[in-house]
């Protein structure tokens, strides 16, 4: 099997681990031959078979070795991770004896401070007295941990300043040839280690009623957290767990069967469904005869009758309809897997909880308690129906025995946080998966409320429907555009172009740049608004970068052979912090991967914009004679410099799902 490799170290280490393991394998061998042709061994047999296993490990870790070559080739760097490596090893060689000290670093605030810092001094000199009662100074300890800094690629100098902060100087050639890589290899994941199945549950509309505001948050955020893990090379599968079964269907098939009788061979023209659903729920509130056919209607549902089955699969239809024009809308891709896929599971499930002895019956209902929770889960009620703690623990256990899932991610507003904590742990207590093993998440968020602070409603007070806030974003878009009389130097398709890049993107950045887990404001005006922290600054920005190239004459392939040739000169301030702030895009994604707090990404993306308009006021990009406006000089190291903010800034987008545009 493959040698167990240290977790979190840079591709570079792995390689140099793979190297040395090879080397022992190698001398193994000889060993063992030398062995045999002395006949000192008395088992040959026994010795041939280690032989032969020692060769199939050695020609295992060659070609993984040639594998993590070639990646590390294209893979971006992520310079936090090796500093936090070399770091590490020097704590480790400074205080031998000490278990799981801190590792502290980070981006320096200030260049005067150098690029990076480690911080871990003053932790380890706290434990130094708690533990052993050694009093040692931060700066004492900070001054051990420099002497054992091993022989590494990306350290100029390192200061020790104030109590025992570590300041961290990068070297500028290793900067310039990892910015050369991007430029060359284009934006390349990370290394992250094994290819991992991630479940990520999201959107999750309820057939019969329309997509509202409500629905908006989790659509957008689960939609770029599988963007971040595709883009990363992990397995995702994309889940849209439906409310289409319940009780409610049977008023509404019981109206279905009164408002078009003849729905089995006319497909019935039902054109508001949300009206339908209106109508459907005030007759079963207010007629006694129909509340007791729509129970009916739920039996034969449930029993498969195949009338009843094709009357719940058209009120299905209805619904999928309109969901798809939000999805197509706003880029979504995602598979439906709603409550009716677990159905038949439920039955096992109930039993297996039985088989364990977790269930009590409280009232003829069924429950679990779990451990630390004070409401149980009712998994099976009175009358022998199954409830939403059941198809939760049923879609959970699917995701882990069946999907084989090692990243389940559930994108559920805060309200469900108690809930989905019960089920996770009930999942926990039966068996079904180890949490040190396996990871599953409520990636929970806040509600989206009006500029009133209080919840978005219409002023009707009825829930704002989704479709309508796009369709009023598509036309604020246009009429920001025509403002700053855009409509005059585009074409109609550019035009058309950038106002679904600015509608959809500004209501996507808008949501994303916000703490997931804080409520926001909903404020066209904000997100249209192109100054600050917008998607409009940033898709202006992004296009301006992109035109700078075009304008001095310089097209793809010239930039393409100029990335093999030209050394990217990092003397100006401006262009250093430049150049270290695109090559943080790996660190910014590893943090997310972690957290998944995506608002860290909007925050680098703007953070990239504004340093990038440093650079372009400092620094000269393309010479023109004041007079003429005839280039006379293009800085092509500076061009590159362009090349690769924009390439960083484009991936951004794409992981955001914000289309940007060449022309607006």
């Amino acid at each position: 099997g493959p040698p167990e490799i240290p977790k979190n170290c840079c591709v570079t280490t792995q390689i140099s681990f793979q190297e040395n393991e090879i080397k022992l394998l190698s001398a193994e061998i000889e060993r063992l031959k030398n062995f045999g042709c002395l006949g000192v061994s008395p088992s040959l047999e026994g010795l041939r078979d280690e032989n032969a296993k020692l060769k199939y490990r050695l020609n295992f870790l060659k070609k993984s070795l040639q594998e993590e070559r070639s990646k590390s080739t294209k893979s971006m760097i992520n310079i936090n991770s090796c500093l936090q490596e070399i770091f590490g090893a020097a704590i480790q060689a400074a205080y031998p004896d000490l278990e799981n000290p801190p590792l502290v670093v980070t981006p320096s605030q200030q260049p005067k401070f150098g690029d990076y810092q480690c911080n871990s001094a003053m932790g380890i000199s706290q434990i130094l007295l708690k533990t052993r009662e050694q009093k040692v100074s931060p700066r004492e300890i900070a001054e051990r941990i420099v002497k054992n800094i091993p022989a590494n690629e990306c350290i100029e100098k390192v200061e020790i300043a104030g109590p025992g902060f570590i300041n961290v100087h990068l070297r500028k050639d290793f900067v310039s040839k990892h910015l050369s890589s991007l430029l060359i290899n284009g934006v390349q994941p990370p290394a992250i280690g094994k290819r991992k199945k991630v479940v990520v549950d999201f959107s999750s509309p309820n057939i019969a009623k329309e997509m509202h505001v409500g629905h908006l948050r989790s659509t957008i955020i689960g939609e770029s957290m599988c963007r971040l893990f595709e883009f990363v090379g992990y397995d995702v599968l994309r889940l849209n767990h439906l409310g289409d079964w319940g009780t409610q269907f049977g008023m509404l098939i019981a109206h279905l069967q009164d408002k078009f009788p003849d729905y089995l061979s006319v497909s019935p023209p039902i054109g508001d469904l949300q009206a339908f659903y209106k109508e459907s729920k005030q007759r079963f509130d207010t007629e006694e005869e129909f509340k007791k056919r729509a129970y009916q209607c739920v039996v034969l549902l449930q029993s498969k009758n195949p009338d009843f089955i094709k009357a719940w699969n058209l009120i299905c239809d209805v619904s999928r309809r309109e969901f798809q024009k939000i999805y197509n809308c706003l880029d979504i891709t995602i598979i439906e897997r709603g409550e009716s896929f677990y159905h038949e599971m439920m039955k096992d499930i109930v039993k297996e909880f039985e088989d364990k002895g977790f269930v009590q019956v409280d009232d003829g209902r069924k429950v679990v308690f779990v451990p630390g929770f004070p409401v149980p889960l009712t998994i099976m009620k009175s009358d022998g129906g199954y409830t939403y703690d059941t198809s939760d623990l049923a879609a959970l256990k699917h995701r882990l025995c069946e999907e084989k899932g090692d990243i389940l991610i559930y994108v559920v507003d805060s309200g469900q946080s108690v809930h989905l904590q019960t089920v996770f742990a009930a999942g926990q207590m039966i068996g079904w998966y180890d949490p040190k093993v396996t990871r599953v998440t409520h990636a929970a968020f806040g509600v989206v409320l009006g500029e009133d602070k209080k919840k978005f409603k219409t002023r009707s007070g009825d829930t704002v429907r989704l479709i309508d806030l796009l369709e009023e974003g598509l036309k604020r878009a246009m009429d920001k555009l025509k403002d700053k009389e855009r409509d005059k130097v585009l074409t109609p398709e550019e035009l058309k172009a950038a106002q679904t890049s600015v509608a959809f993107g500004c209501i996507k950045y808008a949501d994303l740049s916000h703490n997931r887990l804080n409520d926001y404001v909903f404020s066209f005006d904000k997100m249209l608004d192109d100054r600050g922290n917008t998607a409009a600054y940033l898709l202006y920005a992004f296009t301006r970068i992109r035109a700078i190239a075009r304008l001095a004459n310089i097209d793809e392939q010239m930039l393409r052979k100029a990335a093999r040739e030209e050394v990217l000169v990092l003397d100006h301030e401006k262009e250093w912090k430049l150049g270290k702030c695109i090559l943080r895009f790996p660190e910014i994604l590893q943090k997310i991967l972690e957290d998944l707090l995506l608002h860290t990404l909007c925050d680098y993306l703007y953070e990239l914009a504004t340093t990038f308009t440093e650079f372009y006021d400092s620094c000269y990009c393309v010479e023109k004679d004041r007079q003429t406006g005839q280039i006379v000089k293009v800085n092509m190291w500076r061009l590159l410099l362009c090349e690769a903010t924009a390439t960083v800034m484009a991936k951004g987008f794409d992981i955001l799902g914000i289309k940007p545009v060449q022309r607006m």
